[in-house]
């Protein structure tokens, strides 16, 4: 598990689609600071199914930053 303090923009020459999974959400509270954490789950075809994979949390900043980085990424998505 991994709490998010910064994002950095990184060059890569894969580029390749994974495989689709489930990503639940909650949210909670930890010495007054409101957290996001975003589970992965394993695909099918995983040994133990509904197991978390990857777990990332974010707080009020880097839930910021992640949107502004969607926003770039994703030009006129936002309202």
């Amino acid at each position: 598990m991994a709490l998010i303090k910064e994002f950095q923009s990184v060059s890569s020459d894969a580029q390749r689609l994974h495989g689709p999974v489930a990503c639940g959400h909650r949210t909670f509270t930890v010495d007054g600071r409101r957290i996001l954490q975003l589970d992965t789950y394993g695909s099918s075809e995983r040994k133990i199914l509904d197991k978390i994979s990857q777990s990332i949390q974010l707080d009020a900043d880097s839930a910021r930053e992640l949107l502004k980085i969607i926003e770039d990424s994703f030009p006129g998505l936002t309202r």
